[in-house]
């Protein structure tokens, strides 16, 4: 896997992460699904879901760059997936949902072939 790879898909299951971790809170699903709608029974799928494809994340970077250089390059990966979090909920609420899934399913193949080789 190359070096662009690896941080294409560090940043996507970031991404994915972060965006399921916010849909998980009452304010950004409302935002996303509707007013007076919560995650309900989702809240843990969510959150597990969204811990899951952090650690991903960092096991991709670990596996790309080694445990010194895989450390900054998942902080950075974090720092750029939480600013475009940010910017989904505050702008693209309604989208949400479709960007996350979009994101995870685009990191999915990556982490598969970082971690496999």
């Amino acid at each position: 896997m190359t070096q662009a790879s690896s941080i294409l898909a560090a940043f996507a299951a970031a991404l994915g992460g972060f965006i399921a971790l916010s849909l998980a809170m009452d304010r950004h699903h409302e935002d996303a699904f509707g007013r007076g709608r919560s995650p309900g029974r989702w809240r843990r799928p969510l959150q597990g879901a969204g811990s899951a494809l952090l650690l991903l994340s960092l096991a991709a970077c670990l596996a790309a760059q080694g445990a010194v250089i895989g450390w900054v390059l998942w902080f950075g990966a974090l720092t750029a997936a939480a600013l475009c979090t940010v910017l989904v909920a505050g702008y693209a609420a309604k989208h949400a949902a479709a960007i996350g899934v979009a994101a995870a399913s685009l990191a999915m193949p990556c982490l598969a072939l970082a971690l496999l080789r």
